[in-house]
């Protein structure tokens, strides 16, 4: 987020796992103003159905700016149904160039299933390597953790339950309090 314009505010981590045919999206439940925990049960990992078809969305950043981002993808998808990797590319570029929309401070994780993809205000739609997409103020710890886990044998929602614990025991700015969604594809 920009220090300048919100000083202080930390918090949330977002991971996806991709393990197989399924993805699990998982989120911590911590909201940070400075030194102090604002909220602990956040419910930052949303399951979206435009059109009757299931996407998993996890959101770090400014919630205002994450939910109006979320209901412009819905719409994308609405007109585009089942096409993920287009509706992301067609709302990043709306993102990057919309007076309004470039000013909004988050970032997204969304899947269906089969793609999984981050989005990011900067224009990017990011397909990440190795299974394991990362978010937030804790994602850097979530991620490494997740790909190391990646060498077992551990189911999805294993694995990213347990890098997301390992990030809650390094990261003030991350808890334990998770929302976890699943989508197979």
């Amino acid at each position: 987020m920009a220090e300048d314009r919100f000083p202080g505010w930390h918090g949330t981590t977002i991971l996806a796992v991709r393990r197989g045919n399924e993805v699990v999206v998982a989120g911590d439940g911590q909201v940070s103003l400075g030194q102090t925990v604002i909220k602990g049960s956040a419910r930052k990992v949303r399951r979206l159905s435009p059109g009757g078809r299931d996407v998993v969305a996890g959101f770090a950043g400014s919630t205002a700016d994450a939910f109006t981002l979320l209901e412009r993808l819905e719409k994308k998808l609405e007109a585009m149904p089942g096409q993920l990797a287009r509706a992301s590319v067609e709302l990043a570029k709306d993102w990057r160039m919309d007076k309004y929309l470039r000013n909004l401070e988050a970032m997204l994780i969304v899947t269906d299933g089969s793609t999984l993809l981050v989005i990011t205000g900067a224009g990017d739609v990011l397909e990440p390597e190795h299974d394991v997409a990362a978010i937030g103020s804790g994602g850097n710890f979530a991620l490494a953790a997740a790909r190391g886990l990646m060498a077992t044998d551990m189911p999805a929602e294993e694995i990213a339950r347990r890098a997301m614990a390992i990030a809650a025991d390094i990261c003030v700015y991350t808890n334990g309090n998770l929302t976890v969604e699943r989508i197979a594809q």
